[in-house]
C-alpha cells in the first residue's frame, strides 16, 4: 500500500483536469523530496503530470485513482498552459523527471541505495553506469529490465526486498509503471518510489536530449517528435487537440471538481549547492542541476 506521509501536504497544490498536483519551487522540491526520502517509516510515490499522461487520465479511471495516491509533480508546457488557463498562473517550476531525478540524486549528499528498474537490459545497464558517475556516493542496483512477464512479478519483488533500497527509480512508461508501483511495491520495499519513464533511456544516451535552445523554448516535444515520428505522431499531432478539448472543459465549467484546499508552502532548509564542479552532469546544462529557471 502506498502511504503518503502526513507532512507532504505542507506544500502548495493546484487541481489540473481534477487532479491536484505540486507546485513547488525547484530548490524547494528538492528538499521536499529529500525529507520523504529519509523519513523512518512509511513510503511516498511520486509521478510527473505531462499532457500525454493527462490524456490518459482522462481515459483511464483506474490511472486516475492510482496517482491520486501519489505525489503527483508538473512537467512539461503543456501543464503550465492548463494552469495558466484554469487558476490564471503557471506552476512555480518544471518539475520534469528527466531533469529533476538526476538533480535530486545529486542533491542527496547522505548515501543511499538506489534500484533501478524498467527498460532493455543494456539501457538499464548503460544508465547504471552514467548515474554511478554522476553520483558515485550512492549505490545504484539494477533489479530488472522492464520487459518481464507477470508470471516473474514475485521474482522481481523478492529481488527488490533483498536489494534493501532506500529508493527505487521504475520506469516501465505511463500508465503501467504507476499501476505497477501501486499495486506491488509495498513500504518495506523502498521509502521513496518514483516513476520515471524513459529517463534511463536519456541518461544512457540511447535516446538524445534536444539542444539546450529547444529546451528553453519548451519544444522538446517537436525534437522528439521528429526523431520517432512513427512511433510519436499520436501522442502529439492528435493528443495536444484532445488535451486542449479538455481545458476547454474544464474552463467552461462543462466538467467540474472541487480544488484541493491550499496549504502552507514547504520553506527548504539552506543545503548545499546540488552540483560541485567535480560531477559530472547527465546530458543536461549543469545548471539545470541546481534550479528550473529556463525549462
Amino acid at each position: 500500500m502506498n502511504i503518503v506521509p502526513t507532512f507532504t501536504l505542507l506544500a502548495p497544490r493546484r487541481a489540473i483536469l481534477g487532479l491536484p498536483v505540486f507546485d513547488l519551487p525547484w530548490d524547494g522540491a528538492l528538499s521536499f523530496v529529500n525529507e520523504l526520502a529519509s523519513l523512518p517509516d512509511g513510503q511516498t510515490q511520486i509521478a510527473f503530470l505531462n499532457a500525454n499522461n493527462a490524456n490518459i487520465m482522462m481515459a483511464d479511471p483506474g490511472y486516475r485513482a492510482v496517482l491520486d495516491t501519489q505525489v503527483v509533480l508538473p512537467d512539461g508546457f503543456g501543464i503550465d498552459l492548463a494552469s495558466g488557463v484554469l487558476h490564471g498562473r503557471a506552476f512555480t517550476a518544471n518539475l520534469n523527471g528527466t531533469d529533476f531525478v538526476p538533480a535530486l540524486l545529486t542533491y542527496m549528499d547522505s548515501p543511499k541505495r538506489v534500484g533501478l528498474m524498467g527498460g532493455r537490459r543494456n539501457v538499464l545497464t548503460a544508465a547504471a553506469e552514467q548515474l554511478r558517475k554522476h553520483a558515485p556516493w550512492h549505490d545504484f542496483i539494477e533489479i530488472s529490465d522492464g520487459f518481464f512477464s507477470p508470471a516473474d512479478t514475485d521474482d522481481v519483488l523478492d529481488r527488490i526486498e533483498d536489494a534493501d533500497l532506500d529508493i527505487l527509480l521504475i520506469g516501465m512508461g505511463t500508465p503501467l509503471q504507476e499501476k505497477w508501483m501501486a499495486h506491488n511495491i509495498r513500504a518495506e520495499h523502498a521509502r521513496l518510489v518514483i516513476g520515471v519513464g524513459a529517463l534511463f533511456d536519456f541518461i544512457s544516451g540511447t535516446v538524445p536530449r534536444a539542444p539546450n535552445w529547444v529546451r528553453h523554448f519548451r519544444c522538446e516535444w517537436l525534437y522528439r517528435l521528429s526523431l520517432e515520428p512513427d512511433r510519436l505522431w499520436r501522442r502529439y499531432l492528435v493528443g495536444i487537440p484532445v488535451f486542449l478539448m479538455h481545458i476547454a472543459m474544464f474552463r467552461l465549467g462543462l466538467r467540474k471538481v472541487s480544488e484541493p484546499e491550499p496549504v502552507a508552502q514547504v520553506v527548504p532548509a539552506r543545503r548545499q549547492a546540488a552540483v560541485n564542479e567535480g560531477r559530472r552532469p547527465l546530458n543536461m546544462p549543469r545548471q539545470k542541476l541546481r534550479r528550473s529557471s529556463a525549462h
